[in-house]
């Protein structure tokens, strides 16, 4: 699709995630319209490394598209972190990014479509909800326990796994165990 005149204004007609080509892609980050605040201008070789995530060299550039001031950029950048998350330097600079909430949202909503998550009550879980801890959790590769009762607010979660959320404790981001929390 070629791209429209105010996106390659807005791009200078560079790709807005690797900043090293030429912008030939006008690529819309659902489930939004095609306006111009829901698309981001790609080159041809990001747009074939979007399902690769084994692609790692290239990937690095979404250490920079994360902080770009356009939050569609944020957003596809976000996104496509989310999906290499089980790699250590995409976890890296997630857990350095904090978006607004809204952003997040949008970047996971991509990978919640099919998944429900509830609580040990069977309470439905949404992003962004505030649980309690029904028991206290030894976390695993820190030096902490957390106590039972503690409050972990605007969770998020985690995708293509019913069973986990993330939220953050003593300022790290960790994984929860749905059953192990209790909607607040």
């Amino acid at each position: 699709m070629a791209i429209s005149k105010s996106l390659e204004i807005r791009s200078g007609g560079i790709c807005e995630l690797c900043s090293n080509n030429q912008s030939v892609i006008e690529f819309t980050v659902s489930p939004k319209e095609d306006k111009i605040e829901n698309q981001v201008a790609i080159c041809s070789v990001c747009e074939e490394n979007l399902g690769n995530k084994n692609a790692r060299d290239h990937w690095q550039c979404l250490a920079s598209s994360i902080w770009s001031q356009e939050p569609v950029v944020q957003v596809l950048s976000y996104r496509l972190l989310l999906g290499m998350k089980d790699q250590t330097w995409a976890m890296n600079i997630l857990e350095m990014v904090d978006l607004d909430e809204d952003l997040i949202q949008w970047a996971a909503s991509f990978y919640e479509s099919a998944s429900v998550h509830m609580d040990s009550y069977g309470n439905v879980l949404e992003s962004g909800d505030n649980v309690v801890l029904t028991q206290s959790l030894k976390v695993k590769g820190t030096n902490f326990t957390v106590s039972k009762g503690t409050v972990v607010k605007k969770i998020r979660l985690v995708a293509n796994n019913m069973d986990q959320i993330e939220g953050k404790i003593n300022d790290q981001v960790i994984v929860i165990l749905t059953q192990f929390v209790k909607k607040n």
